[in-house]
Formats: structure tokens, C-alpha cells, sequence
């Protein structure tokens, strides 16, 4: 049974063509790619990559200023972070959201919606695997140029379960029994009426936003179009914590708003969601509202 793509560059001795993370006694990181018979320069002093080509990982490599380097493969989170971008990542804390309450499984059939520079497209196709599906659209060229090296370069090549469009969504999407819609981009509720064509019943939708405003709307559009639960949306933060002896406590800096995950499953054919129970608060919806909850939030 072979081996998972992109699995092989996990594992064993650096070889040619690995990706490596090296961290200086202050914590920072530089990452590069082992080729034979060059040299890894800093200001700290030089080394050469063949120091590295066959030791084990997690070996601790010395400049020509005697300054000691820890080595290991770069971690997803870390790769993605500092991959080329065109456009802005989808960050490894929303990622692992998206992973889970998107509930991605292995050999699950995906549709991707504003691929970026590929950060996601890469948690997804390790989460789905070579007999799944992945299927990405992005409007841009030059983005999706930048995201497929960045896919290939990961997994050492061209992944099979993945197909990467140039175009939009709601003009290109012939996928059908899809079991999950990951929507990152400007105006999701743009594409509903294609997307719920395409997911299976039961399948999620799922959409990363950045304001309040594109939350509220894709929120309101999900409701009005009928044939999906009630949303639920979230935003996440992260604070790392600082720990020397008896002195811990928690960062000054952390990683805020990144951008809001909301979720929503498809129901079945001629199915509609129950009615809310919980009415909004009263002026929640102003007088020139017309969407579903008009008329003083008695709809879904």
C-alpha cells in the first residue's frame, strides 16, 4: 500500500529537497529548502546544507560563528505562514476551525471558494486525503498561480484529489454531491442558490468572513433562502502564555480578529427549518427591513 502524498516528506532523515525550519537561541525561525552542496548564510555565520542531508531531524546544526541552530521540518501552521503570498491567509487558528466544525473527513468530497495563496487548500487536502475531493475556484490568475506552488511545494508535487479552477463559483460550479462548501470570499451569500444545488443533505456550509456587516448579510441571505439550519458563528483568539519558574502569565501580544466562521447544514429537498423560538431584540431590525425576519421576527 503506498504511502499518502505528501506523507514521505514528514518522516526520516532530511533528504534533498526538504523543507527545513532552523530557530536561533532568541526563538526566531528561517526556513529554506536543502540542496547539495550549498550553504545556508545568516548573519550569525554560515553552514552547509550537506551538514544536514541525511541527519536525523531535530539535529542541532553550528555556524561558522558558533551559533547553534535547532533543526526540524516546518510544521502546516508554520509553512503556511511564511509561504509567498498573493493574498492573505486563511491563519492556522481559523483553519483548524474550519477542519473541525466543518467537519472535514477523510475521503470527503469539498468545494473551495477564494483559494488565496493556498493556505487552506492545504489543511483541507491532508484532512481529506488522496481518495477525496477537492475542488477549488479562484477569480484570480495570479492567486491561484501563487496557491498551486504553494500546494505542490508542500506535498512534493501535484496532489490527486485536487482540481483548481480560474473563474467564479456561481459560473463555474458543476460539482454535485458535495458534502462540504468552504466560502472564502467578498460576498458569499452571492453563491447559495449554486451551492445548495451542490451539497448533499446534511452537508455544511461554511463561510469565512471579515466584518460584521458581510457576517450579518450571509447570515440573513442563509435564512431567506430556506433550506438550511439555523447559522451558528463564531470568531476565535488565541493567547500564548509565558512560563519561566514561578513567573506565569499571559503574553502581551495575541493573536486577535482574524475573521468570522459561521456554519449551516443542508437540509433535505422540500424540507423547511423550524421556526426560531427565540424572538430578536426588540429594534434589532430596522423599519425599512424587508428580509425574513420582517415583521417583527416572527420568521425562521
Amino acid at each position: 500500500m503506498s504511502e499518502p502524498t505528501g506523507a514521505a516528506r514528514r518522516r526520516g532523515p532530511f533528504k534533498v529537497g526538504d523543507q527545513v525550519q532552523l530557530t536561533d537561541p532568541k526563538g526566531r525561525h528561517y526556513t529554506f529548502t536543502l540542496e547539495a552542496g550549498k550553504n545556508f548564510h545568516t548573519h550569525k555565520g554560515s553552514f552547509p546544507h550537506d551538514e544536514l542531508i541525511g541527519a536525523p531531524e531535530g539535529s542541532v546544526v553550528r555556524t561558522t560563528g558558533n551559533v547553534a541552530y535547532l533543526a526540524l521540518r516546518p510544521l502546516l501552521p508554520d509553512y503556511v505562514l511564511s509561504m509567498p503570498r498573493g493574498a492573505a491567509v486563511v491563519y492556522p487558528k481559523d483553519a483548524g476551525q474550519i477542519l473541525a466544525f466543518a467537519d472535514i473527513f477523510p475521503g470527503a468530497r469539498v468545494v473551495e471558494a477564494g483559494v488565496g495563496s493556498g493556505s487552506l487548500s492545504s489543511f483541507l487536502l491532508r484532512a481529506i486525503g488522496d481518495q477525496g475531493m477537492l475542488h477549488s475556484y479562484e477569480r484570480r490568475e495570479d492567486f491561484a498561480d501563487i496557491a498551486r506552488q504553494n500546494v505542490e511545494r508542500y506535498f512534493g508535487g501535484p496532489h490527486p484529489a485536487w482540481q483548481l479552477t480560474v473563474g467564479d463559483l456561481q459560473d463555474n460550479l458543476s460539482d454535485t454531491d458535495v458534502d462540504r462548501v468552504i466560502l472564502d470570499m467578498l460576498a458569499p451569500w452571492e453563491c447559495l442558490d449554486v451551492v445548495k444545488k451542490a451539497l448533499v443533505p446534511g452537508g455544511i456550509l461554511c463561510c469565512y468572513v471579515a466584518t460584521t456587516t458581510q457576517l450579518a448579510r450571509t447570515v440573513e441571505s442563509i435564512r431567506e433562502i430556506g433550506c438550511f439550519n439555523e447559522p451558528t458563528s463564531w470568531e476565535t483568539m488565541i493567547r500564548n502564555w509565558h512560563v519561566e519558574g514561578l513567573a506565569v502569565r499571559p503574553d502581551h501580544r495575541m493573536i486577535g480578529h482574524t475573521g468570522f466562521l459561521l456554519t449551516a447544514r443542508r437540509l433535505a429537498d422540500g424540507v423547511e427549518p423550524p421556526m426560531r423560538r427565540r424572538r430578536p431584540a426588540k429594534g434589532a431590525y430596522g423599519e425599512d427591513y424587508d428580509g425574513p425576519n420582517a415583521g417583527g421576527g416572527s420568521g425562521r
